[in-house]
């Protein structure tokens, strides 16, 4: 992709999403086809003083990694990610894969080791960006895989890319100010309530917030965002979801996933496809099988399901789950390995009341 607008788009990251300040160190984890958009980035980082580092992903390299990998070095925490998590101020990812289906078919159980393996790092992680210590964003760099798993030519999905990330607009920072402030009338209303209550052809689900916190995500972290989210009590969570999307987790998809919550814990799960991926992940350490996350989708311009979780998890008119690790500013003391999003659509007649008070229908927010 070559488009005068990447200049655009590493300024409004770089100044909006992360922030970057002199002295900042700033390590951006690539793959080769996103170099138009790292240049720009790099340049932006410079000029406002900071220091990038780069780890870039050759294609092919982690297939090979875990066809030979043993056991035991599956289990080693990786060492550069540890320091990056431990000592960086900065942490950008930008995604650009050119073969999403690499890891297809990779052995679960070597996916479940490796997955293991990052805890101690997950949970540096987890403890520094709720600390303010460490800013990080996630956004993504157009591919002809994505393109392909989007349904779309590749001219239409760089489009889609832009047009989430409000790239096009006059003051794209403006417009993202403009969200944030609608959203946090909401997370606004929110705070201080108990239980959420969702109810649909698809869920039927009790989850507790007492004392836990909304998260405005606004394009700070993720980039495109819109969402609101929270960290559920972790005892709390009753009833049943069947996720109306596919989910995908490292490479690998999920059709038809079922949860059944008992007392805060997955009790029962399915899936029509790739079920045994599935519940190898949930048993991969003991928070797996609780959530990390409920939040509820809210970019009315992201419509279309393109099978990429950055975009999907925000479409409006959806809720979305995560199995595994909290984000501890939302209060959530949930640890573990995994955090897996997995999404249902609301537009069915679907409705969540908060404390008994109608909040949702619909797609549709029903409090001002």
């Amino acid at each position: 992709m070559s488009d005068p607008r990447l200049a655009q788009w590493a300024r409004v990251m770089a100044e909006y999403s992360v922030e970057i300040r002199p002295g900042d160190k700033v390590f951006i984890h690539t793959a080769p086809a996103a170099t138009p958009l790292v240049l720009e980035l790099v340049r932006e980082i410079l000029q406002r003083g900071g220091y990038p580092q780069y780890l870039i992903d050759l294609p092919g390299v982690s297939e090979v990694f875990f066809h030979y990998a043993s056991d035991e070095q599956l289990k080693i925490e990786p060492p550069l990610m540890k320091k990056v998590v431990e000592e960086f101020d900065v942490r950008i990812h930008i995604r650009a894969e050119t073969n999403t289906k690499a890891l297809s078919n990779v052995d679960p159980h070597k996916m479940s080791l490796y997955t293991a393996a990052q805890h101690p790092t997950m949970e540096t992680f987890m403890r520094r960006q709720a600390a303010g210590e460490l800013r990080w964003c996630v956004t993504q760099f157009p591919t002809e895989a994505c393109a392909q798993d989007a349904d779309m030519s590749l001219r239409e999905y760089e489009e889609f890319v832009l047009g989430a990330c409000l790239i096009d607009h006059p003051d794209p920072v403006a417009s993202w100010k403009e969200v944030s402030a609608k959203q946090q009338k909401l997370v606004d209303w929110l705070r201080g309530k108990q239980r959420v209550q969702v109810k649909g052809p698809n869920c039927e689900l009790t989850v507790g917030i007492d004392g836990r916190t909304f998260i405005n995500a606004d394009g700070k972290r993720n980039f495109p965002d819109g969402e609101i989210f929270t960290g559920p009590e972790e005892t709390v969570t009753e009833g049943w979801v069947k996720f109306t999307y596919p989910a995908i987790y490292v490479g690998r998809e999920v059709e038809g996933a079922e949860l059944e919550f008992k007392g805060g814990r997955v009790v029962k799960a399915g899936a029509k496809k790739g079920e045994d991926f599935l519940i190898k992940m949930l048993d991969t350490d003991a928070g797996a099988r609780t959530l990390g996350e409920f939040a509820i989708g809210t970019n009315a311009g992201i419509q279309k399901f393109t099978r990429n979780i950055l975009f999907d998890e925000k479409i409006g008119g959806t809720i979305h789950m995560a199995v595994g690790a909290g984000y501890p500013d939302t209060g959530s003391k949930n640890v573990s390995a995994v955090h897996w999003d997995l999404i249902c659509d609301t537009r069915d007649g679907t409705q969540i009341t908060v404390d008994g008070v109608p909040f949702y229908r619909s797609g549709e927010f029903l409090v001002k």
